[in-house]
């Protein structure tokens, strides 16, 4: 799978968030009554999921939907404008990584953690675009609203409430990456991730015997097991670094402002004796 095959915003800008805010002109009644804007983005996002971006054209929507070509851009002006579309409605509430639940930052960035990679899962596609400069419709905004407001009592300045927000998005893509790597791997090779490995065994141990790998043969036998979760491990670390910086932000603040520090999840500290 490719990294960066396809780059939001690379349409007509404003045609697509006329699209996105519902503020354009709409399509007259074609021969095709029953198509709409929403069931050709369905079908793409669909198309996507099955088959790779790769597979989503024009051509092949119209197919999906059983009807012509042309008859697609009465709604779209083109691929560009709807993988802006496409984006933007794969983080509608219903699969939405900024459903979050209750609670202080903390248990909100962890649940944003495990949403988005979830997402990554459900479509393995959104790895293959190039999103540094993505056009903001409405699930977009939704989606960075609920985290803003979840995450500001961390009482960091505004760029790095929106860098807390970049660091976890960056760590679950290289994770999902990974995950959407080792499944493809096994998907064309046609050898499971035990059998691949398996494969390796006997020059592995003869390399491990030699004296040259000292500390790697040193290793437990669950070093590089599956039942280690590596990513949830590497989470609770960012947020653990996280914790510390909201703690040291408050205890800094605390004599100025006169007040007992809050707990550095955003619950209030409780009292002492009197």
């Amino acid at each position: 799978m490719a990294s960066g095959t396809e780059t939001s915003g690379s349409g007509d800008i404003g045609r697509t968030l006329e699209l996105l805010w519902d503020t354009g002109r709409r399509p007259s009644r074609g021969p095709r009554p029953g198509l709409t804007l929403e069931r050709i983005v369905a079908a793409a996002v669909e198309v996507a999921d099955r088959d790779g971006l790769g597979a989503v054209s024009m051509r092949r929507i119209a197919t999906e939907l059983g009807t012509g070509t042309m008859s697609l851009y009465r709604y779209v002006p083109g691929k560009g404008e709807l993988l802006d579309l496409m984006l933007d409605r794969v983080q509608r509430p219903s699969e939405n990584p900024a459903d979050l639940g209750d609670g202080g930052w903390r248990p909100a960035l962890h649940a944003l953690g495990h949403a988005t990679l979830a997402l990554y899962r459900r479509h393995p596609w959104l790895l293959e675009v190039n999103q540094s400069r993505p056009i903001l419709g409405p699930s977009a905004l939704d989606s960075m609203e609920k985290v803003l407001a979840r995450i500001r009592p961390m009482g960091l300045t505004d760029p790095e409430l929106i860098s807390v927000i970049v660091m976890i998005d960056g760590y679950v893509v290289g994770a999902a990456r990974t995950q959407v790597y080792e499944r493809e791997a096994e998907r064309s090779s046609g050898l499971t991730d035990a059998e691949f490995w398996q494969a390796q065994e006997p020059v592995l141990v003869k390399a491990m015997s030699s004296g040259r790998y000292p500390v790697l043969s040193s290793l437990s036998e669950d070093a590089f097991g599956t039942g280690f979760d590596h990513f949830e491990f590497g989470l609770q670390r960012i947020l653990d670094g996280l914790e510390v910086l909201v703690t040291a932000r408050r205890a800094a603040d605390a004599p100025a402002t006169g007040d007992a520090p809050a707990a550095a999840d955003g619950s209030a500290a409780p009292e002492g004796p009197a």
